[in-house]
């Protein structure tokens, strides 16, 4: 094995960790769930994957228990945990925030959590069970590869990355979009939309990766050649302008954003494809050229 490398023609745009996300709300923690569109738990008729956990959802009998077996802990240590929670919304001192706010999908984020959603034959029931952080090897790490052709996962032992073995693909033609999921762990939570309706939520505790997936796994590219005169001359003036201090970005790609925006980006030669492009740069620019008023989804 080595590492992995994009085919021939093929553009690398992103590359980090990832895998299936875990529950964070009382009823639904620390478990996931593999579903069908009847809410029907499918794991076990997934081709090859080994057998994993069973889960419940929490009484709320057993989430009382829990939280008064919390309660019971050391004073100090509780006043600390209290204190993080009323922070946690600006930026607490003692590690992420908790607090996540009120579930924007309730019935998929507390009532079940499902990881995996998909009809017979949908895509998503053709991810790897590597992703599954309850049934891989302790040693065994995942990572998404986006690239302007495919989604790639890949999978890797003893954090090397020079043994990667190609464990998933799918072509971009049938992903349908990628969306952030706000109710989790620091916000890391996304999930992946195909066009025949399956999804799967997926997570990951790297910030960067999060962004550069999110941005790209369903962006619209534009090929140089369909750029307009004006789009082309507003790009070689930014990258003209970079060189001047000495950052020069031979790499380049344009994407057209969801509110008509383009986005340009461009890296170099010294970016670390590891925990995804490094070292580069972005210029987001009105349909025509010119200064953009930034709308969302803009630059995620």
């Amino acid at each position: 094995m080595a590492a992995w490398e994009p085919r021939r023609g093929e553009t690398l745009l992103s590359r980090g960790p990832v895998e299936f996300a875990t529950g964070m709300a009382a009823p639904v923690s620390g478990m996931r769930w593999f579903r069908d569109p009847e809410r029907r738990d499918i794991q076990h008729e997934l081709p090859d994957w080994p057998e994993g956990p069973s889960y419940a959802l929490r009484s709320r009998a057993d989430r009382n228990a829990r939280g008064t077996a919390r309660r019971a802990g050391v004073v100090s240590h509780s006043l600390v945990a209290l204190t993080a929670g009323i922070l946690g919304a600006v930026g607490s001192p003692f590690g992420e925030p908790r607090i996540r706010g009120k579930s924007e999908d309730p019935e998929n984020e507390v009532d079940d959590f499902p990881v995996m959603w998909a009809p017979e034959g949908g895509v998503a029931r053709t991810l790897p069970w590597q992703a599954d952080p309850a049934r891989r090897p302790e040693n065994v790490r995942t990572h998404l590869i986006v690239t302007d052709a495919r989604l790639v996962l890949v999978g890797f032992p003893d954090d090397d990355t020079s043994r990667d073995e190609a464990l998933w693909d799918v072509g971009r033609s049938s992903i349908a979009r990628a969306e952030r999921r706000k109710f989790s762990k620091g916000h890391r939570d996304f999930t992946i939309t195909f066009t025949d309706g399956s999804w799967c939520r997926l997570h990951s505790y790297n910030e960067n990766a999060v962004n550069r997936i999110l941005r790209h796994a369903s962006s619209t590219f534009v090929p140089s050649d369909q750029l307009t005169p004006p789009q082309r001359n507003a790009i070689d003036t930014y990258v003209a302008e970079r060189a001047q201090s000495g950052a020069v970005y031979p790499h380049g790609i344009v994407t057209r954003r969801p509110s008509g925006n383009l986005l340009f980006e461009g890296w170099s030669e010294s970016a670390e494809p590891v925990n995804g492009i490094a070292g580069g740069t972005m210029h987001l620019m009105s349909p025509e050229g010119g200064q953009p008023t930034l709308q969302p989804g803009d630059l995620d």
